[in-house]
């Protein structure tokens, strides 16, 4: 199986968001996530989209999400769906959006893929939760769904790879433990069955708690005989 990576950046404009875009590229990243929550209001999302073959994300989290959005709830569903128009291949909604439904189905009428994600921050879920939130985002029409939570030790990795390993084949899911404990997951979910993985572009610009660079990731994964 080939792991896929994708790399979160968090560029403040346009020149660095084409910058950190290009390094990407040469990183051999499988995805890219923009963040747009730090990105400048005035920005040319169409000039990120030809820059790169790649497929690019667009994310854009609240400030209690560990994000920088503090915009309305309209104004971050707004953002979303100009990136949608702007040649973005996916779009991450955020489960608990009071207007995810709409955001989906507007996002699907583009053509764009709706990554419909749940974010855990300061604990572990069981297989059951998890499994109960799964259920909801595939009911919501996501084409990629996003379970990510916080493991508090080394062993909480193995409840979420199990989830993964198990999940229905049906299913597109990226699935791993965020913190310092959680990089066990974050490396092996996609050798497990997950869509993809995230990382940083290099040491010092993680986006997220336990965040591995790419070059990290992919020595681990040849150490590992994972192209």
């Amino acid at each position: 199986m080939t792991a896929r990576i994708c790399v979160s950046i968090l560029p403040k404009n346009n020149l660095e968001a084409l910058n950190l875009i290009e390094q990407a590229d040469k990183a051999k990243a499988d995805f890219i996530e923009v963040r747009l929550d730090y990105l400048e209001t005035s920005r040319n999302l169409m000039e990120l989209s030809k820059s790169t073959k790649i497929p690019l994300i667009a994310t854009n989290k609240l400030k209690n999400e560990k994000g920088n959005f503090s915009g309305t709830e309209t104004e971050r569903q707004q953002t979303l769906l100009d990136a949608a128009k702007s040649g973005f291949a996916y779009v991450d909604i955020d489960l608990s959006s009071s207007r995810y439904k709409e955001t989906i189905e507007k996002v699907k009428q583009l053509g764009v893929k709706p990554i419909v994600s749940y974010h855990k921050f300061d604990d572990m879920l069981g297989a059951s939760e998890m499994g109960k939130i799964l259920e909801q985002e595939i009911s919501s029409g996501a084409v990629v769904c996003k379970i990510v939570t916080t493991a508090k030790s080394i062993e909480d990795n193995l409840t979420t790879l199990n989830f993964v390993s198990v999940m229905p084949s049906r299913v597109k899911l990226v699935c791993f433990c965020m913190g310092e404990h959680g990089k066990v997951s974050r490396l092996l979910s996609p050798l497990f069955g997950a869509f993809f993985t995230f990382a940083s572009l290099e040491q010092g610009s993680e986006t997220a708690s336990g965040q591995m660079s790419i070059q990290e990731m992919r020595t681990a994964y040849e150490l590992l005989g994972e192209k």
